[in-house]
């Protein structure tokens, strides 16, 4: 995977991809859970959802909506092994390792701090 910044770029030329953000709503529940909170579930839904070698239902097993790192998966195309296939060239078909699995988890963070930054830090 890219630094975050040339990924977060790349992300940005995506029109599917741009279309995702965070809401009142989203700002408001990451405020009240803090970023610490939020980077152990982004840690635990890209070990239970993204990291095993197969998973049944690849390519529906992320929300487009309910939590924030929903949001930020698809935002950051770290939502299913064919979007992390497409996007970072990580193999299917293969167990994530504790690094790809933190470099993802980075991503999703970075992708949600911009987000913030972009609303005024609310």
């Amino acid at each position: 995977m890219s630094s975050l910044n040339q990924a977060l770029e790349k992300l940005e030329k995506s029109k599917f991809r741009r279309s995702f953000y965070l809401n009142k709503t989203d700002m408001e529940y990451i405020k009240e859970k803090g970023l610490d909170l939020i980077r152990l579930h982004a840690k635990d839904f890209v070990k239970t959802r993204l990291a095993p070698a197969y998973i049944p239902n690849d390519g529906r097993q992320t929300p487009m909506k309910g939590h924030p790192v929903f949001k930020a998966q698809h935002g950051t195309a770290c939502c299913c092994r064919k979007c992390l296939k497409k996007w970072y060239r990580v193999k299917e078909g293969v167990v994530l390792t504790e690094e790809q699995q933190e470099k993802i988890v980075n991503l999703i963070m970075a992708w949600i701090e911009k987000q913030i930054s972009l609303n005024g830090g609310n």
